[in-house]
C-alpha cells in the first residue's frame, strides 16, 4: 500500500490553492507492527508539515510587510538573512531579509527586519511551555529524553538549553512580581467590617527544607516552602478546598518573600476581614514572613515540631530507665506531664516542669553517658518555649473544635515540592538562583497555574487540555 499525503493551502486573498507533497509512505499490512503510523513516520510527518506551514506563514507575513504602510511604496531589499526558530516539531531556518525604510519614514533608522516583529523569541511558546512544565516535574535530562521520545525535536537540543528555557520562563514570572513591602495589611479598619462576608477560612503552613549548595559543596542552603488552604464550612461540602503551594530561597537576593505570599493569598480571594491561621515552627524568619499579612491572622507554633522535640526527650528517658529503672520511669512520667502541660497551653507550668526535670536527672550525671546532651536538650526546649510563648495556644481545645494545630500538611509539601525534584538522595547540587527560579515553575505546575500564565502571555495560544492542580 502506498500512501501519499499532501498539504493544501487555501490563500485568504483568493489566489489559487497551493498543493505540496508532504510525505509518501509504503505500508504493509501482513503483521500487527505494520498497522498505522510508526513513531518515526509520525515524527517525519509532523516535522515536514511544520516546515511547509512555517515557510508559507512567514512568506505571507513578509509579503504584507514589503510595502510602506503609509504610502504603499514597495520597500527595497538591503540584505538577505535568516533566523532559527525552535518548535515542538523541529528547528527551522526561516528567511529574514533586511528592508530599507520608505523615504517617507526618514530620519528613522534606515532599515529594519520585518520578521523581528513576528518572531519576538527564538522558541515557540508551546515548546517553552512543555519544557518548563516537564522540567518542573522531573530532571532537565529526563524532560529532554521524554520530549525527544515523542516529538521531532532537533537532536542538537541539549540539557543546558532546556534549563535555560525553563529559567527564562521563571524570570519572566519573577519580573511580574510587585515590589517587596514590610507589610500588606490594606485599607482602613473601619472599612474592613463593611466588606462582604468572606467565603471560607485560610490555613497557612510554612516550613523549610535544605538542598545541597553547588558553590559551597560541603554545605546546604534553606528553601522555604508553604501551602495555603482555603477551606469552607460544613454546609458547603460541595466546594473543594483551594490549595496553593509556594516556595523560594530565603537568602536569594530577589526572593521578595512577603510579596510572594501576599500574591498567593490574594489569588485565593483573601479579604481583610477574613479569618486566617498561620502555623510555623517558631523560626524567626518564618514568623517575620507571616506578620503584617492580615489583621485577622492567628499565629500558632505548630504542634508537629514541638512533638519532635518532646520525642527526643522521650528517647533520653528510655536511656535513663536502663541506668536505673525506678527513677528512670519517674522521669519518663515527668516528661509525659510536661507534654500534657504544653498540649493544654500551660506555658508557665511547662517551664516549671522543665526545671523540675533538671533537678530530677542530677543523680544520673555520672552514670548516664548522654547526660550532657540531655541537659542541652532541656535548655534548648526551655529557650524555645520562652521565645514562642505568645504563640502557644491550648492545642487540646483547638483539636476538639477541629481547628488546625500542626503543619503536617506542610511537611508533605516540603517533600512534594523540594525532595521529589531537588533529589537529596541523588546528591543533586544547586545554585541559589537556579533553585529559586525552578521553584517558581514547579509550584505553578503543581498548582495547575502554568497554562493560565502562558495563555495570559500568549492570548491566542491553544493548549490541548486545561491544567488541573496536583492533589495534596
Amino acid at each position: 500500500m502506498r500512501v501519499k499525503l499532501q498539504l493544501v493551502i487555501c490563500h485568504d486573498d483568493g489566489h489559487e490553492e497551493t498543493v505540496t507533497d508532504v510525505i509518501t509512505l509504503n505500508k504493509n499490512h501482513q503483521r500487527i507492527e505494520h498497522l498505522g503510523l510508526t513513531m518515526a513516520e509520525s515524527k517525519q510527518l509532523l516535522s515536514t508539515l511544520q516546515r511547509h506551514l512555517l515557510q508559507q506563514q512567514v512568506h505571507t507575513f513578509l509579503h504584507t510587510s514589503s510595502t510602506c504602510q503609509d504610502c504603499n511604496t514597495p520597500l527595497k531589499l538591503k540584505a538577505h538573512g535568516s533566523r532559527s526558530f525552535r518548535t515542538l516539531f523541529g528547528t527551522f531556518k526561516l528567511p529574514s531579509p533586511r528592508l530599507e525604510l520608505c523615504p517617507c519614514k526618514r530620519p528613522e533608522p534606515s532599515s529594519f527586519r520585518p520578521l523581528s516583529a513576528l518572531l519576538t523569541d527564538s522558541v515557540a511558546p508551546e515548546l517553552l511551555y512543555m519544557e518548563a512544565k516537564w522540567s518542573s516535574l522531573v530532571s532537565y535530562g529526563m524532560s529532554l529524553d521524554a520530549l525527544q521520545d515523542f516529538l521531532p525535536l532537533d537532536r542538537t537540543l541539549d540539557v543546558k538549553t532546556v534549563r535555560y528555557d525553563t529559567l527564562k520562563v521563571a524570570k519572566r514570572m519573577e519580573a511580574e512580581l510587585g515590589e517587596e513591602r514590610s507589610g500588606f495589611i490594606e485599607g482602613d479598619p473601619r472599612d474592613w467590617e463593611r466588606l462582604p462576608t468572606p467565603e471560607g477560612v485560610f490555613t497557612v503552613g510554612i516550613d523549610g527544607g535544605y538542598v545541597r549548595h553547588w558553590l559551597d559543596k560541603k554545605h546546604n542552603f534553606e528553601v522555604i516552602v508553604g501551602k495555603s488552604i482555603l477551606s469552607f464550612q460544613e454546609d458547603e461540602e460541595d466546594r473543594t478546598p483551594s490549595l496553593k503551594r509556594f516556595g523560594f530561597v530565603q537568602t536569594y537576593d530577589d526572593a521578595k518573600p512577603k510579596r510572594r505570599l501576599h500574591e498567593v493569598l490574594h489569588a485565593q480571594g483573601l479579604q481583610m476581614n477574613q479569618e486566617m491561621t498561620f502555623l510555623s515552627d517558631g523560626d524567626d524568619t518564618l514568623r517575620a514572613l507571616q506578620m503584617e499579612m492580615s489583621p485577622k491572622a492567628t499565629h500558632i507554633l505548630d504542634w508537629f515540631h514541638r512533638t519532635m522535640k518532646l520525642t527526643v526527650l522521650g528517647q533520653f528517658g528510655k536511656g535513663l530507665v536502663q541506668c536505673e529503672a525506678v527513677l528512670g520511669e519517674q522521669i519518663r512520667d515527668q516528661i509525659e506531664r510536661l507534654k500534657w502541660s504544653l498540649w493544654h497551653g500551660q506555658v508557665d507550668k511547662a517551664l516549671g516542669k522543665i526545671d523540675d526535670l533538671k533537678t530530677s536527672i542530677a543523680p544520673f550525671e555520672e552514670t548516664y553517658a548522654r547526660f550532657p546532651r540531655l541537659i542541652k536538650a532541656l535548655a534548648e526546649l526551655h529557650t524555645y518555649i520562652v521565645h514562642n510563648r505568645d504563640v502557644i495556644p491550648n492545642y487540646g481545645e483547638r483539636y476538639h473544635h477541629g481547628e488546625a494545630i500542626a503543619t503536617g500538611f506542610v511537611e508533605s509539601t516540603v517533600n512534594e515540592v523540594v525532595s521529589k525534584r531537588f533529589c537529596k538522595k541523588q546528591q543533586m547540587q544547586w545554585s541559589k538562583e537556579g533553585a529559586h527560579l525552578l521553584l517558581q515553575t514547579r509550584v505553578r505546575t503543581l498548582n495547575g497555574e502554568l497554562g493560565a500564565i502562558f495563555k495570559r502571555w500568549y492570548p491566542d495560544m491553544d493548549l490541548e487540555v486545561d491544567e488541573m492542580p496536583v492533589a495534596a
